[in-house]
């Protein structure tokens, strides 16, 4: 019983087994069935679509081959009437070319006669020239000299009267159009001028302190004036010592070390060798701040700081007692201006104005004049060659080839001349005033000449039955050339010269 149960068990269990893979094929068999219908569907969709889309492009080539058509048909319309404009304008040149070629050969004709009726005149001026010097007896050259003289001296006193004339309205021209401009220049920058001279003083608290600076035996000034190269200058004026020496950094090295030495009171051989050192470093300090307040005073950048360091060291030298650093700023600011108001480049002649004079602050160390230490340290330190050509010829040692150079030389001799800037030895004023006045009695009808005004004014005396006054011009003109020529000064000096006619006469 249990065996038929169990049996019948199993057989039940294949029955359903059997029916659910049938059931599954079935359902699967039908899922298959409506994917292949939706994908007979999406083609029949896809080629509709196709067939539309085909069309439409066929119809759009149609159109746009149309279109090209009509556009090509344009173009062959508008390159046959450009075609018949050329072949007009080139039928018009031709004609115009035949008629050129005609006026062309009439004027040949024409310039050939008119060279054989200039040929014609010149032939019969020349026979007329060598009969009229047949008949007079002189040459042209011999007849054109006595015409000149005899002009000279029927219209002289019109002649003088038209140049003076002239040259007063071209010199108050000038004048006036210089004054204008150094006024101007002056106006936008103005300094005091500080003067230096070969000797610094130090002041002492009390007279004491000049045996301590001596030392014993000597050996304390004898150390400083070896450490500094300066000479010490002990006398008998109170509570100071003077301190000689040629170089100003030396100088102003050593004072500096007196100074700290008396502070600290303990003057000895050993401390005065480390205050002397400790002051040539505080001295090369000041240097460098110097040349850089230079260059922003003017405005200047880009500037190798080992020419900065040189140019500072222009604080410390005079020329003709006036400091050179302190001038050659000056000069940077005028020929600035001056070049603002010239339309020149105003950062050129600045910088031409600031280094035209740095070649003295090596030249007692360097051969050669301070104009080509110049040139050869701003080359050194690639600075720009206008620059160069704007410093180079403020003494007129080389050429004037640009603008800023005449700017730099004529803001040079404007700082270098006004009044209190300089100061001069008396020796070197008597030479100079000497060779201004030896000049002016070299020449002929000269009488006698006294240089005045500190050497900025010569007056000439001359022998009036020897010169005339046209003469008198001349010879005016011929003492300012030699004088530019052959002297050195600052500034300009003015001649003056004088023709007087006396008449005497005796009562008896």
């Amino acid at each position: 019983m249990i065996e038929n149960s169990l049996v019948w068990v199993i057989f039940a269990s294949l029955c359903a087994g059997v029916g659910g893979f049938g059931l599954r094929m079935w359902i699967a068999q039908r899922k298959v069935e409506s994917v292949e219908s939706k994908i007979r569907e999406l083609q029949e969709d896809f080629e509709s679509e196709r067939k539309t889309l085909r069309n439409q492009a066929e119809s759009e080539a149609e159109e746009i081959l149309d279109k090209a058509r009509q556009e090509a048909s344009e173009i062959r319309k508008s390159s046959v009437l450009l075609e018949e404009s050329i072949l007009k304008r080139e039928k018009d040149l031709d004609i115009r070319i035949e008629e050129l070629k005609g006026e062309r050969d009439i004027l040949r004709e024409k310039a050939q006669k008119v060279k054989y009726l200039y040929q014609e005149a010149e032939a019969l001026r020349q026979s007329q020239g060598t009969k009229l010097e047949e008949i007079a007896g002189l040459d042209s050259i011999e007849a054109k000299r006595i015409l000149m003289d005899k002009s000279e001296d029927i219209h002289q006193s019109e002649l003088v009267e038209q140049m003076n004339r002239l040259e007063t309205m071209r010199l108050d021209q000038l004048e006036q159009k210089a004054k204008n401009i150094m006024v101007l220049a002056m106006q936008k920058y103005a300094q005091d001028q500080a003067s230096e001279i070969t000797t610094s003083t130090v002041a002492l608290p009390d007279e004491d302190v000049k045996g301590k600076i001596i030392g014993k035996e000597g050996r304390n000034i004898r150390t400083l004036e070896n450490s500094t190269g300066v000479q010490i200058i002990i006398d008998d004026t109170p509570e100071n010592i003077v301190l000689s020496c040629f170089d100003p950094i030396r100088r102003s090295i050593a004072k500096l070390a007196i100074e700290k030495l008396i502070e600290d009171g303990r003057i000895q051989p050993a401390r005065i060798e480390e205050f002397v050192a400790q002051a040539r470093e505080s001295i090369q300090l000041t240097i460098k701040e110097a040349g850089e307040a230079a260059l922003y005073d003017t405005g200047i950048t880009g500037i190798d700081p080992k020419l900065v360091y040189i140019l500072g060291r222009l604080r410390f030298r005079t020329s003709y007692g006036q400091n050179v650093l302190m001038h050659s700023v000056e000069v940077s600011h005028l020929a600035g201006a001056i070049a603002s108001e010239l339309g020149a480049n105003v950062m050129i002649a600045k910088m031409g104005g600031l280094f035209h004079d740095v070649g003295k602050a090596l030249d007692h160390e360097v051969e050669g004049t301070h104009v080509e230490i110049g040139r050869t340290l701003l080359k050194k330190y690639n600075v720009k060659e206008e620059v160069i050509k704007a410093m180079q010829s403020h003494h007129e040692e080389y050429p004037y080839e640009t603008i800023e150079s005449r700017i730099v030389q004529v803001a040079d001799a404007l700082s270098a001349s006004r009044p209190g800037a300089r100061r001069d030895s008396v020796d070197n004023y008597i030479k100079r005033l000497g060779e201004l006045e030896a000049v002016s009695n070299s020449f002929d009808g000269v009488e006698r000449s006294y240089a005045i005004n500190a050497g900025r004014e010569i007056r000439i005396f001359v022998t009036p039955y020897k010169i005339s006054d046209l003469q008198a011009k001349k010879l005016a003109r011929n003492i300012a050339m030699r004088i530019e020529e052959d002297l050195q000064y600052p500034g300009e000096i003015k001649v003056t010269l004088i023709r007087e006619t006396r008449i005497i006469d005796y009562a008896r």
